[in-house]
């Protein structure tokens, strides 16, 4: 943890320097007939807070939703059909929510994962099953919108605004440093209120951040809408119609969709793959604070490190070698049981992760 902190200290700093540079260099320059004014730092600025705090009530939550309900009294195979449940209606209800965005707004969805995440988090005070069941498909939901509705809104409204093209880049990456940070403190933070109110305090916290969160949004964004004239169904055939007659976006989703799968294995199955390689080695219980709170150091190193790679080189340059490099370090993981060795490609994997999600905004904002 510690080597993996100096290194994201040394990375950002270095990041730093080159932005104030960079922000002095282009100060009210006008680049392809767009500026970035002093009006792109507020814009900017809060964005980055409505994301954070976003991500803040979901992190909150993430780290006591298994231990929930097994204190409930739930096994793993029935804690196994809720996650089940709460994947499926993110897939199910996602290829809608794009549509209800187009149609009512995007500020309409992001205060509908307000309410839709904050009754999902009431719900976790019910021991019932078929309460957490509801619980965890209104989750599911509001995952939807998590990953589609925030940065929607601010790509389209960076554009309309005539911001300079280049600081989408910069805000993707400082969304990735963020979250990561925030990731880290909301695991403390949620950790503090289990050991002294009970596992059910985050989401209590989590709710309280989702109330504000609702507030800051309906006073400080504007709305802004795709085709609001057509319909729901319109809407999924415009962008069945989309994936099917333009090969890059068809690529774009099929690279989105197996690089997240596989991350989504991989935070499922870390934890036992190590204690196993542990318990091999007579290492006794891992220690999981520190390990996910390397992961996410490394997550923000990685976030660092893609703001160095955009100056030189597209993001779909790039993009290749660090999909590829994320193979080999499962490929080589997969072949040993010696739980360093396991521990530094998963490090490793995580800076990858840290690089892919600025890296896919980016592209996704082109396309």
């Amino acid at each position: 943890f510690a080597v993996s902190l100096v290194v994201c200290v040394v990375v950002k700093g270095l990041q730093y320097l080159h932005e104030r540079r960079a922000a002095r260099e282009r100060e009210e320059q006008e680049v392809d007939g767009k500026k970035n004014d002093g009006t792109f730092h507020r814009f900017q600025s809060n964005y980055l807070m409505v994301y954070l705090m976003a991500f803040a009530a979901d992190w909150l939550q993430g780290p006591y939703v298994y231990a929930l309900y097994t204190d409930y009294g739930y096994d793993k195979a029935t804690i196994g059909k809720l996650f089940v449940a709460g994947f499926g209606s993110s897939a199910v209800f996602g290829t809608l929510i794009g549509g209800l965005a187009d149609k009512y707004g995007r500020k309409f969805n992001v205060i509908l994962y307000c309410v839709t995440y904050g009754l999902s988090c009431m719900t976790k005070h019910s021991p019932n099953f078929w309460v957490l069941m509801a619980g965890r498909l209104l989750g599911g939901i509001a995952t939807s919108i998590l990953f589609s509705a925030f940065e929607a809104w601010m790509v389209f409204e960076h554009n309309r605004r005539g911001y300079n093209p280049e600081g989408l880049s910069e805000t993707f990456s400082k969304a990735q440093f963020g979250n990561a940070v925030i990731a880290i403190v909301s695991g403390q933070v949620a950790g503090g209120f289990a050991n002294t109110f009970g596992k059910v305090a985050p989401f209590d916290v989590s709710l309280g951040v989702l109330v504000l969160l609702g507030v800051l949004v309906t006073i400080t964004w504007t709305e802004n809408y795709g085709d609001s004239t057509q319909s729901l169904r319109a809407g999924f055939e415009h962008a069945v119609e989309a994936v099917t007659s333009n090969a890059k976006i068809f690529m774009i989703g099929v690279m989105q969709s197996a690089f997240e799968a596989a991350m989504y294995l991989f935070v499922f199955l870390w934890t036992p793959v190590l204690q196993a390689a542990s318990d091999e080695q007579g290492r006794g219980e891992i220690p999981h604070g520190v390990i996910f709170s390397t992961f996410m150091v490394a997550c923000m190193a990685g976030s660092s490190l893609f703001y160095f790679l955009i100056q030189f080189m597209s993001a779909e340059r790039f993009m290749p070698v660090a999909l590829l490099s994320s193979a080999v370090m499962f490929l080589i993981a997969n072949n040993s049981k010696n739980v360093l060795l396991l521990y530094i490609c998963f490090i490793l994997y995580e800076v990858i992760v840290g690089i892919y999600f600025p890296a896919i905004g980016t592209v996704r904002a082109k396309f």
